[in-house]
């Protein structure tokens, strides 16, 4: 049973306003379970409500896009069964980011790429994770550079600086998740956002503007979270990707609506050619050049 403070998702999102571009991608969101199938890991941290392949390619038609970049959640660890089972179904339609083991054997990496996956992930908030061991994280990333894989991270904005070295020095590009949550209170110009932007001066950083509905204190229709996304997207277009975070686990203030989430991208991708470069040209050059 899914946890009770969780919000579900969305039932009925709006069809959007704003008309993505042909080939359009996705590139964040997630399926979860569903658990009968795909068991929850024990040592997870939350219980999401089922949410599965079906659901995700149905909202992918609904809201314009042709594609997904499907990324494993710490609820399902190091089991990427109902990733890969999604990966599978979609064909070419779909790549995906992992969770794995320093033991994971050369087979399931394998198997892993022979089914669309190209990155993994790794995870340092305190409060999903119980240990971010680095040197065992820094061994996982030199296995799948071999592979020609990318390293996904995930962090909070105040622990940027004790990160920064372990980060630089991974041997594969690195993407960060969430515009590295930054507290929006400190404004675009602050301080802590500064540290972030000179991370990305580095081209082998790249950053998903996704996770307004994470990020907010206004709430929708995420205004104090747009100067944030434009800054990043006008500073480092050709290394920007966007992603609805369907089925947007752990929200307990609101659940957003992927339509509104939609309508947004034109507000931080103000014209014809970001907007290109952000939904088609920089998540296929990542994702599909292979």
């Amino acid at each position: 049973m899914a946890d009770a403070n969780y919000l579900p998702f969305h039932p009925s999102p709006s069809k959007p306003t704003f008309a993505v571009p042909p080939h359009a991608v996705d590139a964040h969101c997630h399926v979860f379970g569903p658990a009968a199938r795909f068991p929850f890991s024990p040592a997870r941290k939350y219980t999401p409500c089922d949410a599965g392949k079906e659901q995700l390619f149905a909202l992918r038609d609904f809201l314009g896009f042709e594609r997904n970049v499907i990324v494993q959640a710490t609820c399902h660890g190091s089991d990427n069964r109902a990733m890969e089972d999604a990966l599978l179904t979609a064909g070419d339609r779909a790549r995906g980011v992992a969770l794995v083991e320093t033991n994971v054997s050369d087979d399931e990496l394998k198997r892993l790429d022979a089914a669309g996956v190209r990155g993994v992930r790794f995870n340092f908030l305190r409060r999903l994770v119980d240990s971010s061991p680095r040197d065992q994280f820094m061994q996982v990333a030199r296995r799948v550079a071999d592979l020609g894989w990318h390293v996904v991270v995930y962090f909070e904005a105040p622990d940027l600086d004790d990160l920064r070295p372990f980060l630089t020095s991974l041997p594969t590009e690195v993407i960060v998740d969430h515009m590295g949550r930054p507290d929006v209170r400190g404004g675009v110009d602050g301080p802590e956002f500064a540290k972030f932007l000179r991370l990305m001066e580095n081209e082998k950083f790249w950053i998903k503007v996704s996770g307004p509905e994470r990020l907010t204190v206004a709430g929708p229709p995420y205004d104090d979270i747009v100067p944030f996304a434009r800054r990043l997207v006008e500073t480092c277009p050709d290394r920007v990707l966007w992603g609805t975070d369907w089925p947007h686990p752990n929200m307990t203030s609101h659940m957003p609506d992927d339509g509104q989430l939609v309508d947004v991208i034109p507000r931080i991708a103000p014209t014809p050619a970001l907007v290109q470069q952000l939904l088609v040209d920089n998540p296929m050059r990542l994702y599909w050049a292979r």
